[in-house]
């Protein structure tokens, strides 16, 4: 059984990502612990635990990471601006409801703060791998014509012809350029890790052209393998 005081210490709006009724249970080695689960709906790895035979039984270290990962950092940001747990609930409510964060939009009761605004918007375009639909969604067309109600917005399929055609343009045009560039030309690749834990390599060239330094991407994909580099 939770006790009233320990209940008491946890108000800090990070707790507004987890369940409000954590359990306390014996796991590794019969060492007691808290355990806090997230309240996402698709979280893959709800459970935090928090043994209580350590002294940094209340950090929230481990709990912040989570919802980096889990919720973004987005969220997260927002709910750190409120004053206590039952105030970042409102926040985490409100995303789990309608996949907003509607408190971001909204000034908050001291007049001198400022709005924010979420790019919400792009989400669900960029997760379905289908970047093209955006056109034909119903939020997206009201965003582009409000205030504009006689714009042409085009079908999805005449958006993915002309910009594959506008691709193959620019790569014949990048592939003549390189080719017949008399200066050296130097490749560097990059790596790095996003925030989502997936990985990327992007390729680029730079060169001289007609007495500029220019530089251009010439491809960005994803690897299969992470790897974290730690500099001193």
């Amino acid at each position: 059984m939770l006790t009233a005081e320990l209940k008491a210490k946890w108000r800090k709006p990070i707790y507004a990502f987890f369940d409000p009724e954590p359990t306390i249970e014996y796991r590794k080695d019969n060492r007691k612990c808290v355990v806090f689960r997230c309240s996402a709906k698709n979280c893959k790895k709800r459970e935090i635990l928090r043994y209580l035979d350590t002294k940094d039984a209340g950090s929230t270290g481990n709990m912040r990471n989570h919802v980096k990962t889990c919720w973004g950092e987005e969220i997260l940001v927002e709910a750190d601006k409120a004053k206590d747990v039952d105030e970042g609930r409102k926040v985490t409510g409100s995303y789990r409801k309608n996949g907003s964060i509607t408190a971001s939009f909204e000034k908050s009761k001291n007049a001198q703060s400022k709005a924010s605004f979420s790019y919400r918007q792009h989400t669900k375009t960029e997760t379905r791998m289908r970047p093209f639909d955006i056109v034909k969604d119903r939020g997206f067309v009201c965003l582009m014509k409000t205030g504009r109600p006689h714009y042409y917005l085009p079908h999805p399929t005449t958006v993915a012809r002309d910009v594959k055609q506008v691709f193959a343009k620019t790569r014949k045009r990048v592939a003549d350029m390189l080719q017949n560039n008399d200066s050296d030309i130097n490749c560097c690749i990059d790596t790095w890790t996003s925030p989502n834990h997936k990985a990327y390599a992007a390729v680029t060239v730079h060169f001289e052209h007609e007495g500029k330094l220019m530089s251009l991407l010439l491809d960005f994909i994803e690897i299969a393998k992470v790897r974290t580099c730690f500099y001193p």
